[in-house]
C-alpha cells in the first residue's frame, strides 16, 4: 500500500469509527433507560467514542510502536464497546433486532482492527525495530 491509499484507508475508517460512535449515541436516546442500568450507557457511550479517538490518535502515530500501542487500545475499546450492546440486550435494554445492524458494524471493526494488530506486531517483531511512520493523516 503506497502513502495515498494508506491515507486514504485511514481517512475511511476514521470516518467509519465516529459514525458507528454517533450510531451508538443515537440509539441510546430513543431508548428508555432505568436509573440502575444508567452507568453501563454511560460505559458503552465511552467506549464506542474512545474507538473514535483512540484510532484516530493511532493515524498519527510517530512510529510503529506507537501505532501498534494505540491500536491494542482500539481492539479493547471496540470489543468493549460490542460486550456493552450484547449485556444490554441480554438484559432487555436493547432490542437484538434494532441493535443488529449496529452490531454487525462494530464486529465488523473488531475484526479490522485485530487484523491490524497482529500484522503490525508481526512487523515489529520481524523487523526487530520500530520504525518512524511518513504517513501523515
Amino acid at each position: 500500500m503506497d502513502q495515498s491509499e494508506k491515507k486514504q484507508f485511514n481517512e475511511q475508517i476514521r470516518e467509519r469509527t465516529i459514525i458507528m460512535a454517533v450510531n451508538v449515541r443515537k440509539m441510546l436516546m430513543s431508548t428508555e433507560v432505568k436509573s440502575i442500568d444508567r452507568p453501563i450507557i454511560n460505559q458503552l457511550i465511552r467506549s464506542s467514542s474512545s474507538v473514535a479517538a483512540n484510532y484516530r490518535s493511532a493515524t498519527r502515530g510517530r512510529s510503529d510502536a506507537e501505532f501498534y500501542s494505540k491500536i491494542c487500545i482500539v481492539v479493547e475499546e471496540s470489543d468493549e464497546t460490542l460486550f456493552w450492546i450484547d449485556y444490554l440486550i441480554r438484559i432487555n435494554v436493547l432490542e437484538e433486532k434494532e441493535s443488529e445492524q449496529l452490531r454487525n458494524e462494530i464486529e465488523q471493526l473488531v475484526r479490522l482492527f485485530s487484523s491490524i494488530k497482529r500484522k503490525m506486531k508481526e512487523k515489529i517483531e520481524t523487523t526487530g525495530k520500530c520504525e518512524v511512520l511518513n504517513v501523515k493523516s
